[in-house]
């Protein structure tokens, strides 16, 4: 027989662990991972408008900078700071047909960096280039990096604390059979708002939007503690229509990401379906990960489980409620 005692010490040890890891690791990682974007177009005949847009972090921007071939100077540069992305603008003469660009600094982070290059005449460029590989070769074509925008998905759910926490208070909060619904309506609502404002332009502000988010998952936390302590609340009687109806705010979230890259020319349509898909499988793991512990849990020691579901409930609460905060201090008071 298990040592049950140990066991639960081993829990309550790890719970303790997780949490203090998720709130140092979270802010930090929620934007080191989001992706940088550089944006060439050709205007006229060796001149082109650039666009570099990059993540900042806790106020301060990634120590990444966009490296073009020597003859090409920066003129009329133009910075600005909307929300958490750095954004320089510039113009340069010169030829882009050969020679390489460079995205300096970017071996040192976590980040990717989507490039484009719309040419008046030849092949246009589309590339994503990674810290392992931080340089594009101009004389090399390249198609639209459609697939990549799969794995953009993926990280996004699984390095996105806000929204994991948020799938993790449905599971706590919905009863088995009511969590596939759950989960469906979830996801069909984040699809439909992230649709809506990727390829029809509806958008809504990004601070109300994390804002919401963030009281969301205090909410979910909130409701997972009444379940615990028998309360029979809305939530737990409709949890697909609670689902239905902050997925889609949460679809507004994923948008705010993909509005940082942008879609690439011509597979606007792909390049989202993609996205979403790999929300889906980030989503997928996540839940089948935290349902082979509550089995292991369940089987080990089963007293462990009521224990450690209120403590992941007051996380949630405590982490959404840290957030709304935060973000509300933010958006209107500028700290």
């Amino acid at each position: 027989m298990p040592n049950r005692p140990a066991i639960l010490r081993w829990l309550a040890a790890c719970l303790t662990g997780l949490a203090a890891w998720l709130m140092m690791a979270a802010p930090a990682a929620a934007h080191e991972v989001r992706p940088a974007y550089l944006e060439v177009i050709e205007t006229a005949p060796g001149t082109y408008d650039v666009t570099w847009k990059q993540p900042v972090l806790d106020g301060r921007r990634l120590k990444i900078d966009p490296v073009f071939p020597e003859a090409c100077a920066r003129e009329g540069e133009y910075v600005a700071s909307p929300g958490g992305t750095l954004v320089q603008r510039w113009t340069t003469h010169c030829d882009l047909s050969q020679g390489e660009i460079r995205i300096d600094g970017l071996e040192r982070t976590l980040t990717d960096a989507f490039v484009r290059i719309d040419r008046l005449e030849g092949d246009d460029i589309g590339a994503v280039l990674r810290p392992a590989a931080p340089v594009l070769d101009l004389t090399v074509p390249t198609g639209a990096p459609v697939a990549t925008y799969f794995r953009i998905g993926v990280e996004h759910i699984i390095f996105g604390w806000d929204h994991l926490l948020f799938v993790l208070g449905m599971v706590l909060l919905v009863r088995p059979r009511q969590l596939l619904l759950t989960l469906t309506a979830f996801t069909v609502a984040h699809s439909i708002t992230l649709a809506a404002a990727s390829l029809g332009g509806i958008t809504l502000p990004g601070p109300p939007v994390e804002i919401t988010i963030a009281m969301s998952i205090a909410l979910l936390g909130a409701e997972a503690m009444h379940r615990i302590k028998g309360w029979n609340t809305l939530s737990q009687r409709i949890p697909w229509a609670i689902a239905f109806g902050f997925g889609l705010i949460h679809g507004f979230g994923f948008a705010g990401a993909l509005a940082e890259i942008g879609l690439p020319k011509g597979a606007e349509a792909m390049a989202l379906l993609l996205f979403n898909v790999g929300v889906e499988a980030g989503q997928i793991l996540f839940v089948s990960v935290l349902l082979a512990l509550a089995f292991v849990v369940h089987r080990l020691a089963q007293k462990a489980m009521l224990p450690a579901r209120a403590v992941l409930a007051y996380f949630i609460g405590f982490m959404g409620s840290y957030w709304a905060i935060e973000r509300i201090a933010g958006a209107f008071f500028g700290i």
